[in-house]
Parts: C-alpha cells; structure tokens; sequence
C-alpha cells in the first residue's frame, strides 16, 4: 500500500477550468486531496455551488476532502485603464489615485483600488504589474493618491497588481472584502481560512478571534509573502506558532522580497511547521507552463519533489487547475511525481519536536516504533486533530489512518502528510475496528502478500486528558 499513498498532499484551485461536478470529481478522482477558493475571484453564489459539488464527489469517492478559503487580503491592484493600456517609461511621475469616481483618460493619474495616501512614506519601494514596473514613492499630493517615479520602461494594464515590500501596513491586513468574505463563509463549509499578507503573530490571532466571533471552527493558514513576515527568524517562527498552517506563497514574497531568498525561507518554513506540528502547504507556479502544455518541464517536476523530499505537508495547483487547459493532466502528473520521490526517497525524521508535551512525545515515539517494527500502518484515533498532526510532524515512511467521530476534523486532515481520515461513531476500539473494516476491504494491504496486517494503534479516553496508549496490533 505504502507505494500506492502518496503522503505529501495535493491542494487544487478551482476556477473555470475545473467549475462542473464533473470536473471536480475527476480533479477528486486523480488525486486532489483539498479543494482552494479564491476569493479574488467569483461570487458567494458561485462557491457555494462548488462547495456543493466538491462534498458531493468526496462522499461518492467515500473520503474526507478539505476545502479552504483563500482570503483576497490587501491585494493592491491598478483599477481600469483607458483601452486597457498604458506605456511608461523611465522618469515618468505617476499618480495613483484612490477616489473610485476617478476615471482614466490616458494620463498618467491612475486609479488603484486601496488609499495608500496614510500608509506609504516618500523614499519607499514599489513594484507594478508582477513586478514588471519598479517605481519609488516620491510624495504624497493628497489624501488619496501617492506620486511615484518609474524607474524602467514598460507598460501597465488594469487590474494589475502592486506591491509594497517597505510598507508597514501597521496590521491593517483585513479589507472590508475580506470582512464580508468572513462572514459569508462561516456560514459555508470551509475546513481552512488562509490570510493573505500577514506580517506578524498578531495578525492570525485577529483572524482567529473573528472567525471565533461567527461561530466558524475552520484552522487558520498564515500565507507568508511579505518581507516582513520574513524580516527575522524570530518573527517567522511567532507566526507558524499563532497558525494552524503556512502557506508558501512563493509569487509575491518573490516580487517583494526577492526571487533569491524564496528557496531559503521555504527550506525553513518547513522544518518550522514540523518541529511544531503545524501544515506546510508549498505554492505557486509548481507546473506553471502545464497552463498551455500537456506536460510540465524538468524543472517543474524538479521543483514539485523538491517540496516532498523536504517534507512539505501539501504541493498547490493555482492557475494549472483553475484556468489552465490540462488541469486533470497537471493533477497526474503532481500525484506521479510524488509517488516516485517518496518511495525512492526518505525524509529524515525530527528528533524532538520543539513543543515536546506529553502528547507531542507519545506521537513520536508511535512514528519511530512503527519504522523501527516495519509496520504496515499506523492506526491514529482523535478527536481534535491533534494527535495526527503530531504523528504527521515526524514525518513516517508509512501510512496514517485517523480516525474520528467529527467530519469537520477529518476533512482538515485530508491535507495532513500521510494522512487518510475516516469518520466513524466513537468507541475504545475504533481505530482497531477500522483498521480491521479497511484490510477485509483491500484498502490496507500488507507488505509483500504476508497475511497480517502489522498496526500501531495511537489512542486515548475520549473523557480522559487525550492521547496516552500505544498499541501493537496483528490484524
């Protein structure tokens, strides 16, 4: 079985290219494990719908299928342009202006979407359109527009984004788009809220007490692509231990930060949200050129095994799957590329979890027996999550199985390294009674045709404090 479970996750957007049941249920199908709605695009109306389809393919599939909302954030963006265009060239002074009654005609005042009139200070950095235009802040002639200087020529067109890599935004990260995403979606389905440009600790715990505020239980990702979220190890290690979960937002931390230093701060992303039992979910232009072409490029494939041989929790699909046209074909080829790197190389395990609670040490040792026995499976009954996150954390070259009584929490570990989640009514032995349910099914199967099914059973008392037993199972 072990060659056949991929355990680093795939995470798929959903837009027009995969927007019918039927294609979610073949992006579900090849191997799609988690499910992305972006809130920069579409309508409530429309997620709702795919929210729909989404759990209906998991519940055909007969398994658990998490669902994140993608937070837009404040994603600076050009308004509309006269004919969609504008050249500028080296020198040019431009005018972003923020009154949403302004129009363009041609000039070089533009409409933005956000004032940056009260958040920007003269001398600081900018970049327009992926960072095609770099610019500098010169001063700001009123209350709703900042004048920059254009360093490089080029052109500009609408919609096109902006980033500030030396603007402190001062915490001011949630839009009223944002807000009103929120609440729209505590009344959805959504397993995961990510929260897009977060700079400090402070930010996910907002987030968190709003989410708490309209009654939603979805865990929180933290999208780490600004350059002060990076700004010190200390800060980035307070922000993966405020979240649930990091995205590595590879795209903008590269615009804002630097192309050079994305490989490096995924490095230490990853071994952060290990050694603390959190998700590590890696992003951004993964098969990017799979948008056009029915095959990825050596490179692509370079990028997606170097995300599992470091140990990231999930591999995203961004454009391939929402407007590409070979999302299922891009789906296969991630789930391929996976499967190989895993059963050809190992992930070395972590010692010692920095957040070492009783719980955290039961959780290893459970990882580090069943390699040591050359278990077939570890058996994982839970409640909150927890304990799977923490088996998850040591990273086992071996299956996962949890089991809970709570579909919610199930769905949030379909993301989970290693991780196959069941819902099943709660009793002492279900994880056994499951394990028992999955090998007569031939969904667990033994290593090399041996007639036993070799299990490490992690359990507690419900009523009792958590997880505290260990067991060896021959089943």
């Amino acid at each position: 079985m072990s060659k056949l479970f991929k355990r680093t996750k795939i995470l798929a957007t959903i837009g027009p290219a995969t927007n019918s049941a039927e294609l979610i249920e073949s992006a579900i199908m090849a191997g799609v494990n988690g499910c992305r709605l972006n809130c920069s695009h579409g309508s409530d109306a429309e997620r709702h719908q795919q929210i729909e389809w989404i759990r209906a393919a998991a519940a055909k599939k007969g398994r658990s299928v998490a669902i994140l909302q993608d937070l837009q954030g404040p994603k600076i963006r050009l308004g509309m342009l006269q004919d969609n265009h504008l050249d500028v060239h080296t020198g040019d002074e431009l005018i972003l202006e923020s009154d949403p009654n302004y129009e363009h005609d041609g000039s070089l005042t533009v409409p933005i979407q956000y004032n940056l009139a009260s958040k920007v200070k003269p001398g600081e950095a900018l970049s327009i359109f992926d960072g095609k235009i770099h610019a500098t802040v010169l001063d700001i002639p009123s209350s709703t527009a900042i004048r920059v200087s254009i360093e490089n020529d080029g052109f500009l067109m609408s919609k096109k984004g902006l980033n500030f890599p030396d603007t402190d935004f001062g915490g001011d990260i949630l839009t009223d788009k944002d807000l009103a995403d929120i609440a729209a979606g505590a009344e959805e389905d959504y397993d995961y809220v990510s929260l897009s440009f977060v700079q400090s600790a402070s930010d996910i715990e907002k987030l968190r007490q709003i989410l708490l505020a309209h009654g939603s239980t979805a865990r929180v990702i933290a999208k780490i692509e600004t350059k002060k979220a990076i700004s010190s190890y200390e800060n980035l290690e307070a922000i993966v231990k405020a979240s649930d979960g990091i995205m590595v937002a590879r795209g903008d931390m590269a615009v804002e930060a630097g192309a050079e230093v994305v490989p490096i701060i995924q490095r230490k992303l990853i071994a952060l949200c290990r050694a603390h039992g959190k998700l590590c979910i890696v992003a951004t232009q993964m098969l990017s050129s799979m948008v056009d072409s029915p095959e990825p490029t050596r490179a692509e494939v370079s990028d997606v095994a170097t995300a599992v041989i470091q140990g990231a929790d999930v591999v995203m699909l961004s454009d391939e799957t929402a407007n590409g046209s070979y999302p299922i074909e891009a789906i296969k080829e991630m789930k391929k590329v996976i499967l190989y790197t895993q059963n050809n190389s190992r992930i070395a395990p972590v010692k010692k979890p920095v957040d070492h609670t009783i719980y955290d040490a039961i959780s290893n040792s459970a990882a580090r027996l069943a390699e040591d026995i050359d278990a077939d499976v570890i058996i994982c009954q839970t409640a909150s999550g927890a304990t799977a996150f923490a088996i998850a954390a040591a990273r086992p070259n071996l299956p996962i199985v949890s089991v809970t009584s709570n579909p919610r929490v199930a769905n949030q570990l379909a993301l989970i390294y290693a991780n196959s989640a069941f819902v099943r009514p709660y009793s002492p032995e279900f994880g056994y009674d499951l394990a028992v349910e999955l090998k007569e099914s031939d969904y667990l199967k033994t290593k090399d045709g041996v007639k036993d099914l070799l299990a490490v059973i992690v359990s507690g008392d419900n009523d009792k404090a958590g997880t505290d037993t260990i067991r060896i199972r021959k089943i």
